[in-house]
């Protein structure tokens, strides 16, 4: 097959997952061109596979010169599949592929804001020239086809694969400097504040808890210290053993220090990296059943999952990694493997090669 992907390629660590499947279908001997900006970090990796890279990228929506542009490679490349990942791509790039044979794929990341009555959906996702959706999780999916019934065979549910050995760490984060003892429990949250994320139920968990519990919280990322979050904090038996830590770019280093990570949130997310994140390090998750990360965790086998927005279920998930410690490293394992397992990227990218071969069978 012959593949145009249209995407943004700027950041590394967030586009490695999507940037991954298309070196895959390279190495499969399928023939990869892709379009980004000029300065996409992953571009060298791209050119090192032999994938072609065009330096450019659409700026502004329905951009006539952008849609030329996007056409006249299209016809020149004679491509099999245009692969697209945002809306300045679906805005440019689907005009452009007008009354053209290639096949035209959408991706959708998150749950929210899908409703047939949304006018701008016509434009992308529910347009006739679309042939296929990829969506992240199958939440996504089911919410298309409630939202346009007469589509339902465009929908198509594929995760983003990981490899654990894409998340290594370069240093060590000292829990000692934050007062942790030999034998006590740390636990992180890495989310930035929204009220998605549920923190609030978090740190009322700690309510639930003796001053004398064995356990540390640590918080990273953007806002973890609004007056709302101090005030809990402050009425928290566990005041002492709650640690802000803001926004910070060893995020990798603090999760692998940790024990457990926890995720508190309660809707609108689809599978959340930064539990995948975790769980390739072997941290041994305590998550929320959002639809977004269905099957992500299996409780009681790679971690534990309680019910969204429950203070009490996150505190007595919590009680039971104190009460047993042996379940750290068990769930930390297999959790692990999971990820190496049923997340491997190499799923994906073969996924994504049986889809666009449906398609082209169509």
């Amino acid at each position: 097959m012959k593949i145009l992907v249209i995407s943004d390629y700027r950041l590394t660590v967030t586009l490695r997952p999507e940037a991954e499947i298309f070196i895959g279908l390279q190495k499969k001997g399928h023939e990869v061109t892709i379009m980004t900006y000029e300065d996409a970090e992953y571009n060298q990796r791209f050119i090192e596979n032999g994938i072609r890279v065009i330096p450019f990228h659409p700026e502004k929506k329905r951009d006539k010169k952008s849609i030329a542009f996007i056409r006249e490679e299209l016809v020149k490349g004679k491509y099999d599949i245009l692969q697209m990942f945002n809306s300045l791509a679906y805005l440019n790039g689907l005009p452009a592929a007008k009354g053209l044979p290639v096949k035209v794929v959408l991706y959708r990341g998150y749950t929210g804001n899908i409703a047939w009555y949304d006018p701008f959906m016509y434009f992308k996702y529910f347009s006739p020239r679309v042939d296929g959706v990829v969506c992240l999780v199958e939440a996504i999916r089911q919410i298309f086809i409630k939202n346009a019934p007469w589509a339902k065979e465009k929908f198509r549910t594929i995760n983003k694969g990981h490899d654990i050995s894409w998340y290594k760490v370069k240093g060590d984060f000292d829990l000692k400097a934050y007062g942790v003892k030999e034998g006590e429990v740390s636990f992180v949250c890495a989310a930035n504040d929204r009220k998605m994320k549920g923190v609030v139920h978090l740190l009322k968990a700690t309510h639930y808890m003796e001053e004398d519990t064995p356990l540390h919280l640590f918080l990273a990322g953007n806002g973890m210290d609004k007056p709302e979050f101090l005030k809990l904090i402050n009425a928290s038996p566990l005041k002492g053993k709650i640690h802000i830590l803001g926004f910070r770019k060893d995020i990798l280093e603090i999760v692998n220090a940790c024990d457990v990570f926890v995720l508190s949130s309660l809707y609108g997310e689809a599978i959340t990296k930064a539990v995948i994140e975790a769980m390739s390090l072997g941290k041994a998750p305590l998550i929320t059943d959002i639809p977004g990360n269905k099957n992500l965790v299996i409780s009681g086998e790679s971690g534990l999952v309680v019910k969204p927005g429950s203070a009490l279920e996150l505190s007595e998930g919590m009680k039971q990694y104190l009460q047993h410690p042996e379940l750290i490293t068990k769930y930390g394992e297999a959790a692990q493997n999971r990820i190496q397992t049923v997340f491997h990227t190499s799923r994906t990218v073969k996924e994504y090669e049986a889809f666009y071969q449906e398609l082209l069978a169509k």
